[in-house]
Order: structure tokens, then C-alpha cells, then sequence
């Protein structure tokens, strides 16, 4: 069976106290704040007091592998031993952010890291490790099905010693929150190239640079995920110079493959947290509440469906960990049919757990009063968040056929 290093299991007991004493209190704070603030996308002054609590107690940037252990203020941690920290985050949706672990910030400084230069990583990735700024990632565009990300249609053109950015794009997390200062952008800049995968390049854009305009925020199932938000985006004659390019011309397919497979995960990991928050409510609710005569707990329905809550958490967890030890032995890239199998099963198998322990809750649950709504607003995002479900399932499926038959 799985065992976690000491490391681990040390950091899991000081985050699960983290959580009782200074998140799970503030809840109703932070939905309060966020229900009255004037601007939903200024920083919450909570979250910043939350942030240094967690820097001081030592849970700061835990999503920091070995290999780039020289950015962080520890060791670094395996992707197996990082999971159930990542659960534990999970289980209240903006916790991520008070330990500097939440998307897209984490997939961007593991950008910067492993492709940023020296002076990018100076000016953006110092910033971003410390917690004062926060990025976008800008891949996904309206016009064209961004799972095949070769489709990306914003040009990036040389014109001297600058690249000029043309096209629009949307979805993108964080670019409505008025603490991220950039954006990692990425589009076409040699369109003619007879490898589709050599076409595209990534740049680093400051948000208020002239010609990017926010277009406008965009909900998922009416949730704005404030103060982060998504937003649509417009580029018009936006230019950087030629030193924001990320490891060349010609490279962006490249970083966005390396990029995407750990965040994947990362949100599988999360999701197994609110998931299960949610059975222990469920749990709860059904002891408490009687019809006809007896409890909840003791109609049949409501048994199997606690039954199944617990069944689908165990098997995603389980293949949640394995992917992660496939990933810390071989890379992402030799764990491309477990990071598929998790992208395409979990985030649906916590999204029908959810809705389980939602229906237990009656109309409550419906609402903002629990956190099942918005737990599954965020499942329901995740199956098309980094790819669609379809697109990996493709992928996965001719994986196996050909290992499979080819002798």
C-alpha cells in the first residue's frame, strides 16, 4: 500500500490544524466580505492576514517539486506527498490561495522555473513565490476549440526587437483580480511552419499594457469566482519586447504540454477534498433530519447513496495517488495515461458526489448557506478546464488500443 515520507505526514498534521484554527472559522468572514465588497476583484484584506499566518507556520509554496527545490523554503515535495495537502486545501475552494498553491499560479511559476530566464524570473517569479502578485495563463479562445491547441489563432509577430500580439481569448482565470500583474500568452508566430506543433510561441505580457483590453468577466453556471474571476480578452496591437518570449520562437506547444500535466492533477487532488467535505456534511445531515418517521439515515436510498459518496472518493483517490507515483518515477510524460484517466474520471465522479450529498441537503443545498454549490460549479469546470474530457478521452483510448495490440 502507498506511504507517505515523514515530511508528508508531518505537513499533513500541521495543515489539517492550519485549516481548524484559522480557515474553517473564517468562512462566513470571507463570504460576507465578498457578498458586500464594492470591487469583487480588489484582494480580500483576510486573505492577505491568512497568507502570512501560513508563510510564518512554515506551509508556503508546498506544490514545489525536488527538481526545483532551490525555489522554495523546503526540500520540495513529490507529487504523491504533495496530494493529500492538496486535498486538504480543497476541501474550502479559496484556502489554495492562502498558501500559495491555487491555479493558474502554481502551472505559471513552474513555468517561469523550468523555461523562465534569469531576468524573467527576477521580475515575475520573485513576486509570484512570495505571494504579491498573481498571473494568468491565456491558451483558450472563443473563436476555435482550444483542446487541439494547435488551433490558436492570436498571432504573435516579430516586428524588430518587439512581438506584436494580435486575437482575442477568454476564460482566462485570474485575469480579473487586481493583484495579477501578468499574463503567460499563447499564439501563433510561424503559422507557415510544416510542424503544427512548432507553429506556436508563449509570451509574457504585463496586464496594462497598452491594447489589452479586459472585454468582460464571464460566470460559470452564474459564479464569478471573484475576487480570481475569468475574463474575456481582446489584443490589439499589443506589443512586449523580444525578450518576453519564453524559451523561443516555436516552442509555446511545448511549454503548454509540460505545463498542463501537473495542474491536471492538481485539480483532482482538490476536488477529492470538496468532494469529501461534503460526504462528512451529508453524513451529518442525514442523522439529523427525520421523514416518515425516521431518520434519513435510515431510508434505504439515502444508505446507498452515502454508500456510492464513498466508494467513487476511495477509487478516485486511489487512482489520483497511483498517477502521482507514476509521475514521480517516469515524469508527466510517461504518465500520460494516468493523468488521463484522472482528468476524464475524477472530476465527474466528484461531480456526481456533490450533486448526492447536495440532493441530501434538500433546497439548503442548493445554496450558498453549504459549500456543495460552488463545489460542484468547480467539478463541472473542471472536466472542461485544461482540455475537455472528450479530447483526453480520445487521446487515452487510442493509447491503450495501441498498446494493446501492437506486438
Amino acid at each position: 500500500m502507498y506511504q507517505f515520507s515523514a515530511q508528508s505526514l508531518e505537513l499533513q498534521q500541521r495543515l489539517q490544524a492550519f485549516m481548524d484554527e484559522h480557515i474553517y472559522p473564517n468562512e462566513h468572514a470571507y463570504a460576507e466580505h465578498m457578498h458586500h465588497a464594492q470591487n469583487r476583484w480588489a484582494a480580500v484584506p483576510l486573505m492577505d492576514e491568512l497568507k502570512q499566518k501560513a508563510r510564518d507556520a512554515g506551509l508556503w509554496n508546498l506544490f514545489i517539486p525536488p527538481s526545483l527545490a532551490q525555489f522554495a523554503d523546503h526540500d520540495g515535495l513529490s507529487n504523491f506527498d504533495y496530494a493529500p495537502l492538496a486535498e486538504l486545501m480543497g476541501r474550502v475552494l479559496w484556502s489554495p490561495e492562502v498558501f500559495n498553491c491555487n491555479a493558474p499560479d502554481t502551472g505559471n511559476m513552474e513555468v517561469l522555473m523550468k523555461y523562465g530566464t534569469e531576468a524573467q524570473q527576477q521580475e515575475w517569479l520573485t513576486p509570484l513565490l512570495a505571494g504579491e502578485i498573481r498571473s494568468s495563463y491565456a491558451m483558450t479562445e472563443p473563436q476555435v476549440a482550444s483542446s487541439d491547441a494547435t488551433n490558436v489563432e492570436l498571432r504573435i509577430e516579430q516586428d524588430g526587437d518587439e512581438w506584436v500580439l494580435n486575437g482575442r481569448k477568454w476564460f482566462i482565470t485570474n485575469a480579473m483580480y487586481e493583484r495579477t500583474r501578468i499574463f503567460i500568452v499563447m499564439g501563433k508566430s510561424d503559422p507557415d511552419n510544416p510542424s503544427r506543433h512548432q507553429q506556436q510561441s508563449q509570451v509574457l505580457v504585463p496586464k496594462g499594457t497598452a491594447g489589452l483590453e479586459l472585454v468582460r468577466p464571464l460566470t460559470t453556471l452564474g459564479y464569478d469566482d471573484a475576487p480570481l474571476g475569468h475574463a474575456e480578452l481582446r489584443f490589439t496591437d499589443v506589443r512586449v519586447p523580444a525578450e518576453n518570449i519564453l524559451l523561443g520562437a516555436g516552442r509555446g506547444f511545448e511549454i503548454a504540454q509540460g505545463r498542463l500535466g501537473p495542474g491536471r492533477i492538481h485539480h483532482c487532488m482538490r476536488l477529492i477534498g470538496i468532494a469529501q467535505r461534503s460526504l462528512e456534511l451529508a453524513c451529518a445531515r442525514v442523522e439529523q433530519r427525520s421523514t416518515f418517521g425516521r431518520t434519513l439515515s435510515r431510508h434505504q436510498s439515502v444508505r446507498e447513496d452515502i454508500s456510492r459518496c464513498y466508494s467513487e472518493i476511495e477509487m478516485a483517490r486511489l487512482l489520483v495517488l497511483k498517477t502521482c507515483a507514476r509521475m514521480d518515477e517516469v515524469g508527466a510524460k510517461g504518465a500520460m495515461d494516468l493523468i488521463a484517466a484522472s482528468k476524464t474520471s475524477v472530476p465527474l465522479m466528484m461531480q456526481q458526489v456533490i450533486d448526492r450529498c447536495m440532493q441530501m441537503h434538500g433546497a439548503g443545498g442548493l445554496t450558498e448557506d453549504y459549500c456543495m454549490a460552488e463545489g460542484f460549479n468547480y467539478a463541472r469546470w473542471c472536466r472542461q478546464a485544461d482540455g475537455p474530457d472528450q479530447v483526453h478521452q480520445m487521446a487515452l483510448g487510442k493509447m491503450i488500443i495501441k498498446r494493446y495490440t501492437e506486438q
